[in-house]
């Protein structure tokens, strides 16, 4: 035998309730069939469920456990219902790091006015695509090269690149630095999100690289001063930290800032969305 859902409700309904009477009044079936989904999830986990007398039912060892994961399984359930039925009434925006820099706030603001009706979540997670190709988000925001086979996407802006020191670097008290300058030390990167790669300067000039995969680790080992960043503005506004300092890389080239979306199965307030960004940026 199957587990079935209407089984864990049935479980849960009778502890909550207290009696088989009111755990059907609850669930709207007959006693005989709360009876009967008991029955059968206790035949298919092979262990009886609840202690049962004239007055009180409780969970046995095992029925308190199996009352815990069953909890925990129709949530998700009901999570999985809830977002397929919501669907297009929310719009989840992946980014890797810094999200629209110094524009997030307003487009938050902006948008729960203009679209009231559908909710508007940001979902920081650190992948190449923001969470697009990992089905963690319906529109990303993106600051590398993207796959446009899998994905269609529209540059919105280009932004500028900054160096990251540790606030008592003696660079601190620049007002701006150069590429030349900057391959002079080691620069710690993020080979899968980061923005930055060694092709920013010429083969036999290129500057010592380390590694790391998260924005709290890379700013933490910046402001050691051990390393320097580059990164594009969004990020200086986004995470300004006590101990860092950010200084424009007057001569680099700028970063594109892209938003991306499954080709095949664009969500309806894409170009909303799309809109919205690039009015921003522009003004």
């Amino acid at each position: 035998m199957d587990l079935e859902l209407r089984q864990l409700r049935c479980l849960v309904a009778i502890v909550d309730a207290g009696t088989f009477t009111d755990a059907a009044i609850e669930l709207g079936v007959s006693q005989a069939a709360v009876s009967r989904n008991l029955l059968g999830l206790e035949r298919v986990l092979g262990v009886r469920l609840l202690h049962r007398t004239s007055r009180t039912i409780t969970p046995t060892t095992a029925g308190v456990q199996v009352l815990n994961r069953a909890r925990h399984l129709l949530a998700e359930a009901d999570d999985l219902v809830r977002e397929a039925t919501t669907g297009h009434a929310r719009l989840r925006i992946g980014h890797a790091w810094s999200a629209l820099g110094s524009y997030t706030a307003e487009f938050q603001r902006i948008w729960a006015t203009r679209y009231p009706d559908v909710e508007l979540l940001l979902v920081r997670t650190n992948t190449a695509t923001g969470g697009l190709a990992e089905g963690l988000c319906d529109l990303a925001i993106v600051r590398v090269p993207i796959d446009s086979h899998r994905f269609a996407h529209v540059t919105i802006a280009d932004e500028r690149r900054y160096c990251v020191l540790a606030a008592d670097d003696p660079w601190a008290r620049r007002r701006s630095l150069t590429l030349d300058e900057i391959r002079e030390r080691t620069l710690l990167i993020d080979r899968r999100t980061g923005t930055t790669s060694v092709d920013l300067w010429p083969e036999g000039l290129r500057p010592r690289l380390e590694y790391i995969q998260d924005i709290d680790d890379w700013l933490a080992a910046i402001a050691t001063g051990r390393y320097v960043g580059m990164t594009p503005e969004s990020t200086a506004t986004q995470y300004r930290r006590d101990g860092i300092v950010y200084r424009p890389v007057r001569d680099a080239p700028p970063v594109p800032v892209h938003l991306a979306w499954r080709r095949h199965d664009p969500h309806p307030a894409t170009h909303a969305a799309i809109a919205l960004a690039t009015e921003l940026y522009n003004s």
